[in-house]
């Protein structure tokens, strides 16, 4: 049987990655699914979802940097709401992922973590899981 839950992801910063690897894993296993998949999505349009390295803080901070001057906050957008850079970067990155499960945890790389990309906050975000058993 699906198991569906939610993850509460509040951000504190206008733009920031936060690693939910953790709170990931405890869905799953809270889920007793020990073999299948997990869909991640995010459904805000200002944000993103990435498996990038988790070793090196260094990693987000270069990823956020080159972001921002790729896509500069204010470049003459014509979105009322004055986050269009917010939009771009989100279109770059994903609004969702799926995840191998084996062993009742996410198949990721020794240095991989599962990331919620905050492009417009501080936010009150959420992320949805769906666990599927194969």
């Amino acid at each position: 049987m699906p198991c569906t839950a939610t993850i509460e992801v509040p951000t504190r910063e206008h733009a920031t990655m936060i690693n939910i690897t953790a709170e990931i894993r405890n869905k799953i296993t809270e889920s007793g699914i020990s073999s299948g998949i997990c869909v991640v999505f995010n459904p805000h349009t200002t944000a993103g979802l990435t498996i990038n390295e988790n070793a090196d803080p260094d990693v987000v901070s270069d990823m956020l940097k080159k972001m921002d001057s790729m896509v500069p906050w204010r470049e003459g957008y014509r979105h009322a709401e004055g986050n269009s850079a917010a939009h771009v970067k989100a279109s770059l990155f994903s609004p969702s992922l799926t995840l191998i499960i084996d062993g009742g945890r996410p198949l990721l790389g020794t240095w991989q973590g599962i990331y919620f990309c905050e492009f417009d906050g501080p936010r009150r975000r959420r992320v949805q899981l769906k666990i599927i058993a194969s």
